[in-house]
């Protein structure tokens, strides 16, 4: 079951195309994550679901209707982003940053009714952050600092949550405690999480479904025993992976790689601009 549908979208800024005539379902109620080298269109993706950015061509669909024609309040109900780069103002508390997920029910002059309070308390609560709550969000480690950001989501009480790369610039321990609370929230709740990690070993262990990118395009969809394979690493990162079975999650796990030496260096140089022609022989 599918609530949201991208359909034969392209996204661009001015007049380049980042993504081209894509089309994905999100399933509902599982983890998807989204993976693929730097600049393919993973971030862009994202935020062109949240309405953050446009989209060209195409239509985005969730419940059956069009994300643009939704209104901002009612489509902030119903999904919460956490942008690769949270910035806050110095001196602002855990609980006020967290309170901010209770806008899209404020009415009138937006004070906080006891409801509000009450969800502010629990999201804290489910991220272990309250005792947080009267500290300044600048001066937690970053750890902390991503799971009141998740906190922040939560108290926005949707059932669909986007994540740009929420493992970045945490150590390993903050990694695991992060996508652990992630998977926690799907699984206790039925939360729809879709992600955008670096990691393939993590997309592999904490992802129901994954989608590879390559150049704004789909190169394969499907659970991770079907994506994390030889062939679609090879195309996507341009290595050749050594992989194995995880002993712990029975999911694949890639031991080491190579780089594909050549095919690297041609995809570097059509970026740039530097077409190569190759002759066949």
């Amino acid at each position: 079951m599918s609530r949201l549908h991208v359909e034969d979208v392209s996204i661009g800024y001015r007049e380049r195309i980042i993504v081209k005539n894509l089309s994905i379902q999100i399933p509902d109620k599982k983890i998807t994550t989204i993976i693929g080298s730097n600049g393919c269109g993973k971030s862009t993706l994202l935020k062109a679901i949240t309405r953050i950015i446009p989209h060209q061509y195409g239509s985005i669909l969730l419940d059956g209707q069009s994300i643009i024609q939704e209104n901002t309040k009612e489509l902030a109900k119903k999904m919460a982003i956490l942008p690769q780069t949270n910035e806050v103002t110095a001196g602002l508390t855990v609980g006020e940053l967290v309170s901010y997920g209770r806008f899209p029910y404020q009415k009138g002059f937006g004070r906080l009714s006891r409801k509000d309070l009450e969800v502010i308390d629990w999201a804290l609560e489910k991220t272990r952050t309250i005792d947080y709550k009267y500290k300044t969000v600048d001066s937690l480690s970053g750890g902390q600092r991503q799971r009141v950001w998740i906190a922040m989501a939560l108290a926005q009480e949707t059932d669909i949550i986007f994540l740009d790369e929420p493992t970045t610039y945490l150590d390993l321990a903050h990694q695991l405690e992060v996508l652990e609370l992630l998977q926690q929230l799907n699984q206790e709740q039925g939360r729809t999480i879709i992600m955008v990690l670096h990691d393939i070993n993590q997309a592999a262990r904490f992802a129901d479904y994954i989608i590879a990118l390559k150049d704004g395009k789909v190169v394969k969809t499907g659970p991770s025993d079907e994506v994390i394979n030889k062939e679609v690493l090879k195309e996507v990162f341009q290595i050749d992976a050594v992989l194995r079975q995880d002993p712990i999650t029975k999911k694949p796990i890639c031991m080491t790689y190579n780089l594909i030496k050549g095919e690297k260096e041609n995809e570097e140089n059509f970026h740039n601009g530097s077409h190569i022609v190759h002759s066949n022989t």
